[in-house]
Formats: C-alpha cells, structure tokens, sequence
C-alpha cells in the first residue's frame, strides 16, 4: 500500500461499501468522504493542543 492509497483509504472503504467504483464515478463521493473525515481528525487534534 502506497502513501497515497492510505490517505485515500476512507473514502475508497466507503465507496466500496455502497458499491460505487472509488476510481471512476464515484470519484467526488470519495474526496467528500475524505475530506470530512480529515477534517474531523484535523479538529480533535487542534482541540487537543488549545485546550
């Protein structure tokens, strides 16, 4: 597994789940997905070290 296939891991999971093709149509569906969970994770982290 390469670097970027553990970045896009989420979103590829998810796709697969719904049964959509993470490299093709479902695309977008996939960034969404990684997008939201990095953006979770990117906010804990910060709500950690200010607080």
């Amino acid at each position: 597994m390469t670097l970027s296939e553990a970045i896009l891991w989420p979103g590829t999971k998810v796709c697969e789940k719904l049964g959509l093709n993470p490299e093709g149509e479902a695309a977008l569906i996939r960034w969404l997905v990684n997008t939201l969970v990095y953006l979770v994770v990117s906010l804990a982290v910060v709500w950690i070290i200010v607080v």
